[in-house]
């Protein structure tokens, strides 16, 4: 249409104003604009693509991360939507999704590929026997929002709910680690267009999974611009790394340059040594030692030894400064908050690192003997932020008392910080806490932090119902959390023993078991930094069925009740039949009496803790987890923020083949200019909705008046 024409069209829609003002009177004017908008909105998917434009140009990515090489999944959340965009190097097909333990067994997948300017998606599953090929998912619940490719890679985006409600084939996306799948091929599925065909080589196209937080808090990164910001670099030197599967716990101690005024810590990562350090590195953690004198002066030149833990040592290092476990990139702390360290105080740090090869496959090594120099490099700051961070670690002591069953599905274990100890420790107005690190080994499944106040128990502060031992990372929380004095805080840990033919007791190797979490919150305080427990010993006894231990016998011997007498306890432990009397010790475990364990930052010990007991809390209270799903209907309304996509209706419940066609038609505009920038495509779309809104108001006022 001409300029001109333009121009009269919008005169003869003034020129009618009088007559519109009539219809208003009348229902017959709202009926015919209700039909006259859906004509609009459906011709050539012209609303579909100005929506698009603008969701676009409000889109800000809270998240990116590289799967491997040729595949970065960018993601971000509003509300109970999660958009991703996938960015793969490939002209084929692209398949993306989660799997409960990084099978492909169960996977919940969305499947796409650009063809012809045309971009086809689909949501599809992997059924339960493990078959390579994805079916199509009877209920669409992702919606495409746009694809195209270029000379080398395909770009797809799209969105769902956190919970789609469809609990056959869709999994959950919650604060659970969640295992990413992911999968693409060189080829495209042929005829995509007519009915969904089947996927070229599926078996080659899946990719090892990689455990992701996706509704981690987006992190605040250290400025770079930032002129005070000083790098401090902890190596170990030349560690020899165990044999085989044995773990290694090693300490070194450092001493701090002197600072002449108080700095921040506000970033931390790991420093890997060389291409096999990565496999046998499992945590690192880094405690402030306080004490002074030759002896620790003399430790501090030495290259390290090996140790039981920064707690075996006489040091007095018991305040968490810095800690990284496997899968962890490392923490950047909120602009708000840093780890204090002062010269003046504290003069030396030690660092405990863990060396365990849990994948013992590097046989072309150990022929000849391997060295480690990892370590942590340390950002720090003398930009004050105006909150002190501490670290509070919660859980169960790591002790033989800690037992797990063998051949046992569900195991609950509970580290208990008692209310009397944060009651003697916290400040009056509390404590608030940002972000959280979980920690099992192997056969962790499910961990906890619960939060009682009096009789009440308030939602979790953090919780984890698929754990991966190789990924255990901070997680920054929406919000911080305010924990009370008088507050107890109980991590839950659940395991999953049904593959051990032997108990599994608590300790620091990874053969051994441990239930810790490590809280970063603020203001910090020194009096509390380790909040344990264990179950006391007439607890332990009692679940084993044991009335009482020989006095002075080495080993501990059984001499009571008749029939156990003279069995040494260890025999008792690998005798016992778990599988008849499981309920009856994980009865006496979960309620019986604990040894609560409660320390601060000098390794003193808080005491209140000292000659008491701890007893279950009554609770009368508990939390209600929120209803999300609703009945699903048979069409889908999805929003865009600020802004309302058209209604697409399907008359199957979103039928795989109508939802295919649709999803390519719809994004049509927004493929036809593949090879150029998103920019100059974004403008031919408006230039095009400009036109045929105006071409379609010119026939309002005739349409009307009829």
């Amino acid at each position: 249409m001409a300029p001109s024409q333009r121009y009269s069209s919008l005169s003869l829609s003034l020129s009618s104003l009088s007559s519109l003002i009539t219809h208003l009177k009348t229902g017959l004017f709202i009926r015919k604009c209700l039909v006259l908008l859906a004509f609009v909105g459906s011709s050539s998917g012209a609303l579909l693509s100005y929506g698009s434009l603008e969701y676009d140009a409000a889109m800000q990515w809270d998240h990116v991360v590289d799967l491997n090489e040729d595949f970065r999944l960018h993601w971000t959340i509003i509300n109970q939507d999660i958009t991703f965009e996938l960015q793969v190097r490939t002209l084929g097909y692209v398949g993306f999704g989660f799997s409960k333990d990084g099978q492909i067994a169960g996977a919940d997948m969305a499947v796409g590929w650009v063809e012809g300017g045309h971009t086809f998606f689909q949501d599809r599953y992997v059924d339960l026997k493990g078959s390579p090929e994805p079916h199509i998912d009877p209920s669409q619940d992702y919606i495409l929002i746009k694809g195209y490719e270029n000379s080398t890679h395909t770009l797809l985006r799209f969105r769902r709910k956190l919970d789609t409600c469809d609990h056959d084939h869709d999994m959950i996306i919650n604060n659970n680690t969640m295992r990413v799948m992911f999968m693409y091929n060189d080829e495209d599925p042929p005829r995509g267009l007519i009915t969904p065909g089947p996927l070229p080589n599926p078996e080659e196209a899946w990719r090892t999974h990689k455990s992701v937080l996706l509704l981690q808090k987006s992190p605040l990164y250290l400025p770079h611009y930032e002129p005070s910001a000083r790098v401090l670099e902890l190596r170990n030197q030349e560690v020899e790394l165990p044999y085989g599967d044995d773990s290694l716990l090693w300490c070194k101690l450092f001493k701090l340059d002197k600072l002449d005024k108080k700095h921040h810590i506000v970033k931390y990562e790991p420093i890997f040594d060389s291409s096999w350090s990565y496999h046998y590195l499992q945590q690192i953690t880094l405690y402030e030692c306080p004490s002074i004198g030759s002896e620790i002066e003399k430790l501090s030149r030495d290259v390290g030894h090996m140790c039981m833990g920064a707690s075996s040592l006489p040091l007095g290092c018991n305040a968490i400064v810095a800690a990284w476990t496997r899968g962890s990139e490392g923490f950047v702390f909120p602009s708000e908050v840093g780890y204090p360290i002062e010269s003046q105080h504290v003069k030396y740090f030690l660092m405990e690192t863990h060396y365990s090869n849990l994948q013992a496959t590097f046989e072309p090594y150990q022929m000849r003997r391997m060295t480690d120099s990892s370590g942590l490099k340390i950002v720090f700051t003398q930009d004050l932020r105006p909150h002190d961070a501490g670290v509070l670690s919660i859980g169960m002591d790591p002790n033989w008392r800690h037992i797990i069953p063998p051949g046992q599905k569900r195991v609950v274990s509970l580290g208990q910080c008692l209310e009397d100890c944060t009651g003697a420790a916290f400040p009056s107005q509390g404590i608030n806490i940002f972000a959280v690190m979980m920690r099992s080994h192997q056969i962790g499944k499910e961990i906890k932090l619960r939060q009682i106040r009096q009789t009440e128990e308030l939602f979790p502060i953090a919780y984890d119902n698929n754990v991966d031992a190789n990924y255990q990372d901070f997680r920054r929380l929406a919000h911080p959390v305010r924990s009370l004095p008088g507050d107890r805080l109980v991590a839950e840990c659940i395991y999953d023993s049904s593959s051990r033919k032997a108990i599994t007791l608590g300790g620091l190797t990874m053969k051994e078991e441990t239930c810790t979490v490590l809280t970063l919150y603020y203001p910090r305080q020194k009096r509390l930094t380790t909040c344990h427990s264990l179950p006391s010993l007439p607890t332990v006894l009692h679940s084993l069925g044991i009335e009482q231990l020989a006095t002075n016998s080495n080993p501990v011997v059984i001499s009571s009740p008749p029939q156990l007498a003279g069995m040494t306890l260890e025999t008792r432990l690998l005798s016992y039949d778990w599988e008849n009397q499981f309920g009856k010790f994980q009865e006496a475990t979960l309620h019986g009496t604990f040894k609560p364990i409660c320390s601060g930052a000098h390794n003193e010990i808080v005491p209140i803790s000292e000659h008491f007991l701890g007893y279950n809390k009554n609770i009368t209270k508990t939390y209600k987890e929120p209803r999300r799903c609703k009945p699903k209907r048979l069409f889908v309304t999805e929003t865009i923020p600020q802004l309302e996509l058209p209604v697409l209706r399907d008359t199957e419940s979103n039928h795989i083949g109508e939802g295919s066609v649709r999803s390519s038609r719809s994004s049509f505009i927004e493929t036809l200019a593949l090879s150029g920038s998103e920019s100059s495509s974004s403008r031919h779309r408006l230039a095009f909705f400009g036109l045929h809104v105006i071409s379609m108001l010119s026939l309002v006022p005739l349409w009307l008046a009829s």
